[in-house]
């Protein structure tokens, strides 16, 4: 072999190994590990941190009031360890899968088994699209959602897009509620329970969403009691941060309250799983 073959072999063998090969998964997020002990966080369970907490204490009704409490992720969080987070007060979790009509969130591929192997109770959850319709999302949710026995109810996230690059549209109350009801109409028919809608105080009010008749809700309320952000309505979850600590999830999380006791969840979770 000449010098100059040698040279030119030993120059490929660098250049391959610096291009490694294919991805063998789903890219997910790679978050720092936080502590709860290093973000301590007044009014909200001892075993849970906050980056960012407010003093809820000043509340008359503040988190830790509640004995059920859960997370919702995204591929944000990474590759989450389901049997520490249980061990440490984690009781269920709602993973995004779908948003719009042809995005998918890598996390749900690899962190719902997790949770299912854990003995955490998960469902997924579709981030709602203002350019496509609800039956596109609908049968879009269904077609990447395995219906699996035991899963909690599908969630339906309605906000406003506003960080869209692709979609401004604002629809109308009468058309946002009637896009709930065919979405929620789709879903449960193949699921055999009825999602979930979570909303913000922005968006519940600005379509009037108490209209909706039989509708169940998860309340994003970061610095109030829902009772204050959304007067006389009826809730199961509370999602009361979006900067929450758990042991097993890496980097923020947000963190979500059952509005009920133990015996109440168990109720709850017998009537509203997947059959």
């Amino acid at each position: 072999m000449t010098v100059a073959r040698a040279a030119f072999i030993a120059l490929l063998s660098l250049v391959l190994l610096s291009c490694g090969g294919p991805p063998t998964g789903p890219r997910m997020g790679d978050p720092k590990p936080l502590l709860p002990e290093n973000y301590p966080a007044q009014g909200i369970p001892a075993q849970f941190g906050d980056v960012d907490p407010i003093d809820w204490t000043e509340h008359e009704i503040r988190p830790d009031a509640y004995p059920v409490h859960g997370i919702d992720a995204s591929r944000y969080q990474g590759e989450i360890d389901f049997a520490t987070a249980r061990a440490n007060g984690i009781a269920f979790a709602v993973l995004k899968v779908t948003e719009g009509g042809d995005h998918l969130d890598p996390g749900y591929a690899i962190n719902a088994q997790r949770a299912r192997a854990a003995g955490v109770p998960v469902g997924g959850y579709h981030f709602y699209y203002f350019c496509r319709t609800a039956a596109e999302q609908a049968h879009w949710f269904i077609a990447n959602t395995p219906r699996v026995s035991g899963d909690l109810p599908p969630v339906l996230d309605m906000e406003w897009n506003h960080q869209s690059r692709t979609c401004r549209a604002r629809p109308d109350p009468d058309e946002v509620r009637a896009n709930i009801a065919e979405y929620s109409r789709i879903v449960a028919a193949h699921y055999g329970t009825r999602p979930v809608i979570y909303t913000t105080p922005d968006f519940y009010a600005d379509n009037d969403l108490g209209q909706l008749a039989g509708a169940e809700f998860w309340l994003r309320s970061v610095a109030a009691h829902p009772s204050e952000r959304y007067p006389d309505e009826r809730w199961t979850f509370w999602q009361y941060t979006g900067t929450g600590v758990v042991r097993g999830v890496k980097g923020k999380v947000d963190i979500n309250a059952f509005a009920g006791s133990p015996e109440s969840w168990a109720a709850w979770y017998a009537a509203r799983h997947q059959p």
